[in-house]
């Protein structure tokens, strides 16, 4: 049964129907009491509308993945735009709930990244406090605001063990809401993919015995960039699964995508979960062209992807300046360049407001 509350179309006829309804019985009502109950009803039904509206998750709820796509439950192709924050052991500060409110509702992202920092100092595994603490800050606030949110193991090292009790605290705490997607090794640099395999095999077996069905994102070699080796032996046995591509347009450029093109044909599906405009370092200038090409190329392909990263560095990649609160209002001159060119990109593709 349809009801107002749940078909967008069905509420705006209701809204249509009352204000008529007001408009046509203003001369007939006398009493003060017969007006203020039809302002009443109008305003709850206004009011209903709001608190209803569709979120993306709402719109696809479950993922899969069919082909080379992001699916949600009613088939329909999903692709997810948004942000990653920087890692967190040096960028605590940004994962907090007035940063995700603007990420969501100003930028408007569906898509957030959670960069849990394995490795450095201060990382997951000597302040696992602290990187429990910010997951579950972002984590939260996502399935609150109901957008698509990644638990990223933020490594470019093989920590088999410590992995997998990451992601079965992960998996146990959050496998049943859809909004959340695992990717258990952010970048391998210099492991082979049978070494990323073997090791991705052990990591996906530990979620699936919580977790059944959210996506999984598999590492790639050499930076996420050899896709089209991974694409000649991909991992079996488990359902949804996409594998990683990152780019750097001002230095990756047709020869990578020549690369995930290939991988493409050959059925894997790709989710480009860190991207930006300038070059592999992180910093240096933003090559717009290069960019947008890319931009044009995940359009057509239908994949998602994450714009890194959400911190105040003093490099290019970094969206926020060295002076920006974490905690208060981001005005334009908070943003850096590749701030202003994530945000409009995300207005102008995101094009249904969720």
């Amino acid at each position: 049964m349809y009801s107002a509350s749940r078909c967008p179309h069905i509420r705006i006829v209701y809204l249509k129907r009352i204000e008529q309804l007001i408009k046509n019985n203003m001369y007939r009502v006398r009493s003060t009491s017969a007006f203020l109950l039809l302002m009443i009803v109008s305003l709850l039904l206004v009011g209903q509308t709001r608190v209803s509206a569709e979120t993306v998750v709402e719109k696809y709820g479950k993922l899969s993945v069919k082909g080379t796509h992001l699916v949600g439950e009613n088939g329909e192709v999903a692709v997810l735009r948004g942000v990653s924050f920087g890692w967190h052991n040096w960028w605590s500060d940004y994962y907090n709930r007035n940063a995700i409110d603007i990420l969501v509702d100003d930028w408007h992202a569906t898509l957030l990244r959670a960069a849990i920092g394995v490795g450095p100092e201060g990382s997951y595994l000597d302040n696992r406090e602290l990187a429990m603490r910010c997951v579950s800050t972002v984590v939260d606030a996502a399935i609150e605001k109901g957008v698509y949110v990644i638990i990223d193991w933020h490594s470019h090292d093989i920590y088999t063990e410590e992995a997998k009790a990451f992601f079965a605290e992960m998996a146990t705490r959050y496998k049943d809401y859809p909004n959340v997607i695992y990717e258990i090794y952010n970048e391998p640099d210099h492991e082979t993919w049978q070494e990323v395999k073997a090791y991705s095999t052990e990591v996906i077996q530990t979620i699936r015995a919580i977790d059944p069905d959210n996506i999984i994102i598999v590492g790639s070699p050499h930076w996420d960039q050899d896709v089209h080796i991974v694409a000649d032996d991909p991992i079996t046995g488990f359902n949804n699964l996409v594998y990683s591509l990152h780019f750097y347009a001002a230095t990756h450029k047709k020869e990578l995508r020549d690369r995930a093109d290939y991988a493409l044909s050959k059925g894997l599906p790709l989710f480009v979960s860190e991207c930006a405009g300038m070059e592999a370092s992180g910093d240096g200038p933003i090559n717009t062209d290069s960019w947008n090409t890319w931009v044009q190329w995940m359009n057509a392909n239908q994949i998602s992807w994450a714009a890194w990263s959400v911190s105040g560095k003093d490099e290019s990649c970094s969206m926020l300046t060295t002076i920006t609160n974490p905690y208060g209002k981001w005005t334009d001159k908070d943003l850096k360049e590749w701030a202003h060119i994530v945000k409009n990109r995300l207005t102008i593709d995101n094009k249904i407001r969720f």
